[in-house]
């Protein structure tokens, strides 16, 4: 239970004191600390979400030359894998810097509708951020898969020799491993990110009651 829960229940306590009247003035100082601390914590855990992404993909492609082969070929050729990952981060500082922007309007306002804005622009971020990374993910799959098939010489003879029915299974395997893919990245930024989001979200609603 955190200090602003807390105060709460004692409120609620004390609740038939007739002398005792509490105002938005009284929850507003932290309803502000718990949400500016909240935003910087999603803010410190970008910056390492960017971190470990350069690190997974940069380690090993510099490391084994059969694994830069192998992306070359699977995203068909260096330029279209140079271009993705080039975007990829720019989308992901992207996110950090707004996150940034969102942390410093919640740390320095001092009005209720300024704040539940603030509140609401930042979980607006995390949403699309989630979204853009679960349609990226799907792309990215898809289009791994489809450059192997067809311009993987071992992979694509080893196609055509199929059946119909291999092909179906084949595909369907693919199709499950993208989904199961994209599963594990939604559970992850759910982790992350959602237990943060929803603690963010009552602050929200704490202050919508304030201005009642």
């Amino acid at each position: 239970m955190d200090e602003l829960d807390i105060l709460k229940k004692d409120w609620q306590t004390n609740a038939n004191q007739k002398d005792k009247k509490f105002t938005s003035s009284d929850l507003y100082p932290m309803l502000h600390k718990r949400s500016s601390s909240i935003v910087k914590t999603l803010f410190y855990i970008s910056i390492v979400e960017l971190f470990f992404w350069i690190a997974l993909n940069t380690i090993p492609y510099f490391s084994s030359e059969e694994y830069r082969n192998e992306l070359s070929n699977m995203y068909g050729g260096d330029l279209m894998l140079t271009a993705l990952t080039i975007f990829s981060y720019a989308i992901i500082l992207i996110f950090v810097y707004l996150l940034y922007k969102s942390y410093k309007a919640i740390s320095v306002t001092d009005n209720v509708r300024k704040l539940m804005k603030s509140i609401l622009k930042t979980r607006k971020v995390i949403k699309y951020y989630v979204l853009y990374n679960l349609i990226m993910a799907f792309l990215v799959m898809s289009l791994g898969m489809y450059e192997t098939t067809t311009n993987d010489p071992k992979i694509s003879a080893q196609f055509a020799t199929f059946s119909d029915k291999q092909l179906f299974i084949s595909m369907l395997i693919m199709i499950v491993a993208t989904a199961v893919f994209i599963g594990l990245i939604w559970i992850f930024y759910r982790l992350i990110y959602g237990i943060l989001l929803r603690r963010l979200n009552k602050n929200y609603n704490e202050l919508k009651r304030l201005e009642v």
